[in-house]
């Protein structure tokens, strides 16, 4: 088995949903099944069928989650030196074309989520940034072109 790097935060993330798919999620999609059985002919009723691939996406879905937090290595970015970027540190990118500075934590894909500022290691940006040192140009080719970052800060 592959340990899988985690942040704290996305580890309680990732714990909280399955505890909700576990405790809420499961025992509605079970009630909507049984009360969709009650409605007669199985093979013509579509709340039936809806109730029963709902049921495989979170069965699925605690499968998947069990798999990650069992083989979760939590990581404390606190703790990691801060001489190269690295997975939980974060990060201060200064576009070398446009001045614009932008602020990023690299996480796992599992917790990504641009909008908040946290960009997955395994993301071009990401797979281009670890290991680089403050000072260290950053080129990547991106679906607009090509993009060229300066790491001014490792945080």
């Amino acid at each position: 088995m592959r340990e899988i790097p985690i942040t704290r935060q996305g580890y309680d993330r990732l714990k909280k949903e399955l505890a909700n798919l576990k405790t809420v999620e499961r025992p509605k999609n079970i009630k909507a099944i049984e009360e969709a059985r009650a409605h007669g002919d199985l093979s013509e009723n579509a709340e039936f069928t809806a109730a029963k691939e709902r049921q495989s996406f979170i069965e699925g879905r605690i499968m998947d989650l069990e798999y990650k937090l069992g083989n979760a290595d939590v990581i404390d970015p606190d703790k990691l030196s801060k001489d190269a970027a690295r997975f939980g540190c974060r990060v201060m990118l200064e576009n070398i074309d446009t001045g614009d500075e932008v602020a990023y934590q690299l996480v796992g894909p599992e917790e990504s989520d641009i909008n908040e500022g946290r960009i997955s290691v395994t993301s071009p940006l990401g797979q281009a940034m670890l290991g680089k040192k403050v000072g260290d140009e950053i080129t990547i080719m991106a679906p607009g072109g090509r993009r060229n970052y300066e790491l001014i800060e490792i945080l």
